[in-house]
């Protein structure tokens, strides 16, 4: 029995740290996967990515980002803007403070890519995404409790 092994081209490797966000409903690409991917493989930038999931949807300023993950403070933009170049992170302007949050949404778009052909092209089977409203993490908008007086 022999494994199966897929390359990409050279050009996808080449444009990996260069790919950007995945624009809103699209795929993520192999390149884009790979640039992703290449984000997290570095101690601090999982250690903050893994904080922000923890954090959201508040978030936290830069300042509190590396003083929580032990990251000196004139390092730690370069590694918030790789992440949000990698579409892990998201960037918002609040008064004269920019905050930080994880972007639920390129985390579900890495997830898809790498979890697509699962159980043969149908990762659905796997039950491994979820869509928004059934997501355990508390990702999603809260549900509307009913009341129990009628």
């Amino acid at each position: 029995m022999t494994a199966e092994v897929i390359c990409m081209p050279k050009t996808a490797f080449a444009a990996a740290s260069h790919a950007g966000r995945v624009p809103a409903g699209e795929a993520l690409s192999p390149a884009h996967a790979v640039a992703v991917l290449a984000a997290l493989a570095q101690p601090t930038r999982l250690a903050i990515f893994r904080l922000l999931l923890k954090h959201e949807p508040v978030g936290l300023t830069a300042g509190v980002i590396a003083d929580t993950v032990g990251a000196p403070h004139n390092s730690i933009s370069t590694h918030l803007a790789i992440l949000v170049r990698a579409g892990l992170l998201r960037a918002t302007r609040e008064g004269r403070s920019i905050i930080y949050r994880a972007d639920i949404d390129g985390m579900r778009s890495l997830i898809g890519f790498l979890v697509n052909d699962c159980c043969d092209g149908h990762p659905e089977l796997c039950k491994l995404l979820t869509s928004p409203d059934q997501a355990a993490c508390g990702c999603a908008p809260p549900k509307k409790r009913k009341s129990g007086k009628g």
